[in-house]
């Protein structure tokens, strides 16, 4: 979606469901109702059958707002001010838009599950225009996008230090293959390309596209696929990053080899857990949980 509202790191330990050395667990879907156990680094474990090695992983394909960026530094002030021009000097109207897309009209604080979150621009369109008299889910659409593109204009708050260092980690570690990286994202292609752009890392990557790439939408499998024929990969050499249900449900439904909840989105632990492989605390404990050196 257009991101993810508070940072929620739990404490930093990943939420790990491995089935075996360095291996994910796997299984179609959800999987819930598991007993994890801890071993005696701390980290939660799952039963499960093993579906890829770590070593097998050759691409990531990661969400954008509330993966790679901190949504809430992003995009709070952006939801605040479309609230604002949508109605201007109505309090109630402002609260009851921002209560059926699920961010607070007065603070810009997301809850999860928010469309705003998951959803596409469209999606949130269609939801106000059936609140707004007189005005067409195509025109808030078209508004939507003309303020995220005049938003992504300054520069965005990564989830974590280093973006383009981290990325450059990834995509190349010390003694192993090189990996792909992709962005599959709920906002627009433009607007993930100008993030990138800002931050510096737009050529870290091998793909990127949006809701309106033509691919479908999370939690449906076209974005990881789309990723995968544009790199040669199977699904099963893709890990998926993401820090919603929408973001882990379109890794199953691909199957990814690996899929991969962050909790720098408002989704809670106990809430990803049950449909990840692992559960880290941000995309910046991606190297150590894929045992790359250093």
């Amino acid at each position: 979606g257009l991101g993810a509202g508070r940072r929620a790191r739990r404490g930093g330990r990943p939420l790990d469901k491995r089935g075996g050395r360095g291996h994910a667990a796997g299984g179609d879907g959800a999987r819930g109702g598991r007993e994890a156990t801890e071993d005696a680094r701390g980290e939660r474990r799952g039963g499960g059958e093993a579906r890829v090695s770590h070593q097998g992983i050759r691409g990531i394909l990661f969400d954008k707002d509330g993966t790679l960026l901190d949504f809430e530094a992003t995009w709070r002030g952006f939801a605040l001010d479309l609230l604002r021009e949508l109605a201007p000097g109505d309090a109630a109207l402002r609260a009851q838009l921002g209560e059926a897309a699920g961010v607070d009209a007065e603070t810009g604080a997301f809850r999860p599950g928010s469309p705003i979150v998951a959803g596409a621009t469209r999606e949130v369109a269609e939801i106000w225009a059936a609140l707004l008299p007189g005005r067409s889910a195509d025109a808030l659409e078209a508004e939507a996008e003309r303020r995220a593109l005049s938003a992504a204009a300054a520069p965005p708050a990564p989830a974590t230090p280093d973006l383009p260092g981290l990325l450059d980690r990834l995509a190349r570690p010390e003694g192993g293959a090189p990996r792909a990286l992709g962005i599959a994202t709920h906002d627009s292609g433009a607007s993930a390309k100008a993030h990138m752009r800002l931050l510096g890392a737009l050529d870290r990557f091998d793909f990127i596209a949006g809701y309106d790439s033509g691919h479908g939408l999370k939690p449906g499998p076209g974005l990881v696929q789309a990723f995968c024929a544009a790199t040669g990969l199977r699904p099963e050499e893709v890990a998926m990053i993401g820090d919603s249900l929408h973001d882990l449900g379109a890794g199953r439904a691909a199957g990814c080899g690996a899929v991969i909840g962050v909790l720098s989105g408002p989704a809670p632990a106990e809430t990803l857990a049950p449909h990840a492989d692992a559960v880290l605390p941000h995309i910046g404990a991606l190297p150590a949980w894929l045992g790359d050196p250093g």
